[in-house]
């Protein structure tokens, strides 16, 4: 479930402190609520195909997409390495020159391993919950990508 926004300071509200769960439908129902972010979501959901089709597990979701930015300059994804099968990963998604062109024009969006150390000292995921404005905590969605056996 996605939580209600808070104030931590920063120039529009975002998520609380911790990890969120939440399904794609339930990112889409939140955050997709016009033409721009609708735009940004099928990157996201492109890009969460290609993570899977792999063999991700789990994504982290952050940027300004899931806040209450009025119209927000993107979304970030870190992705968790174990088990994605590199022959089957899009390389797109260890590119990172030219400030993540190639990502961008691809999904819309930014990709990081969460094994990569975002700042020199925190992980992605950990970067991720920390407010750029403040440094105060905050919140980011995590994404289960393993399939539902029927």
């Amino acid at each position: 479930m996605i939580p209600n926004f808070v104030d931590v300071g920063s120039p529009w509200k975002v998520l609380p402190p911790g990890e969120h769960k939440a399904t794609m439908k339930e990112i889409e129902a939140h955050y997709a609520i016009s033409a721009h972010r609708k735009h940004f979501f099928h990157g996201l959901q492109e890009g969460v195909k290609a993570l899977r089709y792999a063999g991700c597990r789990i994504i982290f979701l952050d940027g300004s997409f899931i806040t209450e930015k009025p119209i927000p300059k993107d979304y970030d994804i870190c992705w968790d390495p174990i088990g994605v099968d590199t022959t089957k990963r899009d390389p797109v998604f260890l590119d990172f020159s030219n400030m993540r062109k190639k990502q961008k024009d691809r999904y819309y969006g930014e990709f990081f391993p969460t094994s990569a150390l975002a700042d020199g000292v925190n992980f992605f995921s950990e970067f991720f919950q920390i407010d750029k404005y403040t440094g105060k905590s905050k919140g980011i969605i995590k994404i289960s990508l393993r399939r539902i056996k029927n």
